[in-house]
């Protein structure tokens, strides 16, 4: 179902025309910070993660899933494909409320364009208790 969805976002991209046309089956390649270090947080605190991602191929890079590892993970992606050369941020949210343990290590995984198609970032933060 996954791959289906982001064959109908290529697919919808394609078809609007212009310079910053996509086609099914380009890939193309990127660079993305793959920690992002909380430090020490207070248990009940949200950690505000940013991962920057910088397209270094030829094609646009369509990022078409960012998922967290638990309920205590959000992501988000950007809306628009990242031109080749530019940049672009994922963000994700742990609440540490929702977490266990004093260290944690939660993942967000991103599916786009790529090969290989699916990167894995980790966020990290040694948790203090109340």
């Amino acid at each position: 179902m996954k791959k289906l969805l982001f064959l109908l976002i290529i697919s919808g991209i394609s078809a609007c025309g212009g310079s910053n046309e996509v086609e099914i089956g380009n890939k193309t390649t990127m660079i993305v910070e793959s920690v992002y270090d909380a430090g020490t947080v207070m248990k009940g605190e949200v950690i505000d993660a940013e991962f920057k991602v910088k397209n270094t191929g030829n094609y646009p890079l369509v990022i078409a899933e960012v998922q967290g590892s638990c309920s205590c993970t959000v992501a988000e992606k950007p809306t628009e494909p990242i031109q080749p050369g530019g940049e672009g941020v994922i963000k994700a949210k742990v609440n540490t409320d929702k977490t266990s343990g004093s260290m944690i290590s939660k993942s967000v995984r991103i599916v786009a364009n790529t090969e290989p198609s699916v990167t894995e970032v980790i966020i990290r933060a040694k948790v203090k208790r109340k």
